[in-house]
């Protein structure tokens, strides 16, 4: 199948074009850019139990990631310092080569039951030094590093996607049931499921026993 080609001459090629389709920015979505957390800003940072990260390689290829704890898992070192825990993953390390390579950050944090978001822009850092990480213990379990971000840029972000996507609406919840399991998709698509029924529940049983082991 020939993939889909955009037709060139509808093409946005430069900021002019692009700004041309848009009304100018209003005063109060420039004004609300800070270089440090101020109060409103630490205080949503410490409700927050989920956020994500973005990331890029010196290529330009682009990465997010979840990241999330118990509300407040992220501390605030000071007015322009962060530190995240690095928990137990898939091993992949995408965000984490991807900061040894390229710094530039941007975070989003999400609290459940607010429409509003925070960003916060910035540059990361590595480290594993033993008061941070001791510090972050869960469980008696302390992540092997910490990612350090130096913060540029803070903002609140408007609830208009969070209200068109009525995330938090009960009534708007989807049956997880709909769609096969994480590891049947991931074999679907690689190796091929199993078409034993009982064999690929045992397999879906090994991973929720995965993650109960290995939260921490």
């Amino acid at each position: 199948m020939k993939g889909f080609e955009l037709d060139p001459a509808f093409a946005i090629a430069d900021e002019q074009a692009l700004r041309g389709l848009f009304e100018a920015t209003h005063a109060l979505a420039i004004q609300k850019c800070r270089d440090t957390l101020g109060p409103h800003a630490q205080d949503f940072i410490r409700r927050s139990p989920f956020l994500c990260i973005g990331t890029q390689n010196m290529d330009g290829r682009a990465d997010v990631s979840p990241r999330g704890d118990p509300a407040g898992f992220v501390q605030i070192l000071d007015e322009r310092t962060l530190v995240i825990p690095d928990r137990p993953g898939n091993n992949r390390l995408d965000t984490l080569v991807n900061i040894l390579a390229n710094p530039s950050v941007g975070l989003l944090f999400i609290i459940p039951g607010f429409d509003d978001t925070l960003r916060v822009n910035g540059r990361a850092r590595l480290t594993t030094e033993p008061a941070l990480l001791e510090g972050m213990a869960v469980n008696g379990r302390a992540p092997k590093l910490a990612i350090v971000i130096d913060v540029d840029e803070v903002f609140m972000h408007c609830a208009k996607a969070f209200r068109r996507s009525h995330l938090w609406d009960p009534d708007y919840r989807q049956d997880r049931s709909e769609m096969p399991s994480l590891v049947k998709i991931i074999l679907d698509e690689t190796t091929g499921a199993p078409s034993d029924e009982r064999e690929m529940r045992d397999i879906d049983d090994q991973l929720e026993a995965d993650y109960k082991r290995t939260l921490y």
